[in-house]
């Protein structure tokens, strides 16, 4: 029987590359994102997808009920305003914190009902190296810093029940994303990094199928740093 993986944010970048490795394992694949445009696995029998704004947190236990129970998930998408903390509106403090925060809080606490039940199962969240030594847009830092611990939070939760749940820590990577670092901030990361270049949306997605599948159960509650130097520990 296929197993079932939820990935939020998997129409494009990272998660549009974990999409395409987890189809490639077998996986049926349910693609939660707002826009659906540009998605280039339309029409493909392994993938549902699902338009569905995560900022509404209060309608997430019933869009999890209204799909078949989930295997693996992974809390993929993910905004950044990159604003000074001084000129910060205050709706888009909220809607970072939603996106960012709250949704994949509520999508653990409704995808673990089925995973705590059948005695296994597997959670990736992405978060960031912003969580780890602070970032210039404090609230995506925040978040970031949040999604960290909720990964160690619910690990300690739900291991006892068989389900293991990871983070990965990206530096910058080579997405949508990329495109709001300010010029002298990149420059300097690629300073620190050992390659000279900015990850790879498919070299994190690698990282983010091996935990979801392959990784021991004995690595849980863990955050696998992904910044080839720009941050080393």
């Amino acid at each position: 029987m296929k197993k079932h993986v939820m990935i939020t944010g998997g129409n494009k970048g990272i998660g549009l590359e974990a999409t395409r490795l987890f189809i490639e394992r077998g996986c049926h694949v349910t693609v939660v994102a707002r826009d659906f445009s540009t998605f280039p696995l339309a029409g493909d029998d392994s993938v549902t997808a699902v338009e569905y704004d995560l900022s509404d947190v209060e309608g997430i236990p019933a869009l999890v009920a209204g799909l078949d129970p989930v295997d693996v998930l992974v809390n993929n998408a993910g905004v950044m305003y990159a604003l000074p903390y001084d000129q910060y509106p205050e709706d888009k403090v909220r809607t970072i914190l939603r996106l960012n925060l709250e949704a994949p809080a509520a999508l653990i606490r409704e995808t673990a009902r089925h995973m705590t039940a059948q005695g296994s199962g597997r959670i990736v969240n992405n978060a960031s190296i912003a969580g780890q030594i602070g970032h210039p847009d404090i609230w995506y830092g925040v978040t970031k810093a949040g999604l960290i611990n909720l990964t160690k939070s619910f690990a300690k939760l739900l291991g006892p029940s068989g389900v293991v749940v990871n983070a990965v820590a990206p530096g910058p990577v080579e997405t949508d994303m990329l495109h709001v670092i300010p010029e002298a901030r990149k420059k300097a990361i690629l300073q620190a990094v050992y390659t000279g270049r900015f990850a790879r949306a498919e070299e994190v997605a690698r990282a983010i199928l091996w935990l979801a599948t392959d990784c021991p159960e004995y690595i849980n509650g863990t955050c696998l740093d992904i910044n080839n130097g720009s941050f080393p520990r």
